[in-house]
């Protein structure tokens, strides 16, 4: 006799269509609100809005390759969103440890999937730097991105898990 199956945590793309939701609402507003190149202070020395694109991937990765990046990027973030997904099927649900840090990698991904295939390019407006030193802009998409692989690597590391004597 078989016992009932444990739900997977494929309830956590819920997350992921959040993250996508919040992305892609904030790019509308930057689009229709915010001058292109333009420094507008949030936290004056610290924080800016700045409208910027990018046609790469992290910071200006082969943003002049000519186009081809674009189908590549979108490639390998679909490949690697449907690969957490199958791995969120194959994780308990309540293992949050899991479940969390896929969902955004996921959510993210996709966020900036959209970006490249509707505008050919992904909107960022997030600029972080301290007097002279800029850190490239970035978007909603790259924050969950950037959170969802530091909880793997992390979680990855401290599991918890006793490991067998």
């Amino acid at each position: 006799m078989t016992g009932r199956p444990k739900p997977n945590a494929l309830l956590w793309l819920l997350l992921s269509v959040a993250v996508i939701a919040l992305d892609q609402w904030s790019k509308a507003w930057v689009l229709s609100s915010l001058p292109e190149y333009t420094a507008i202070p949030v936290i004056e020395g610290f924080w800016n809005w700045y409208r910027t694109y990018n046609t790469g991937a992290a910071f200006s990765f082969l943003a002049d390759a000519g186009g081809w990046q674009i189908w590549f990027f979108s490639t390998l973030a679909v490949g690697i969103g449907g690969l957490l997904a199958f791995w969120l099927s194959r994780t308990a649900r309540n293992d949050w440890r899991q479940a969390l840090p896929y969902s955004l990698v996921i959510g993210g991904a996709l966020g900036n999937v959209i970006d490249r295939l509707v505008h050919g390019h992904v909107v960022d407006f997030i600029q972080w730097h301290w007097r002279d030193h800029y850190w490239p802009a970035f978007n909603i998409a790259d924050c969950a991105v950037v959170g969802g692989a530091i909880g793997i690597a992390l979680f990855g590391l401290f599991d918890g898990k006793k490991k067998p004597a």
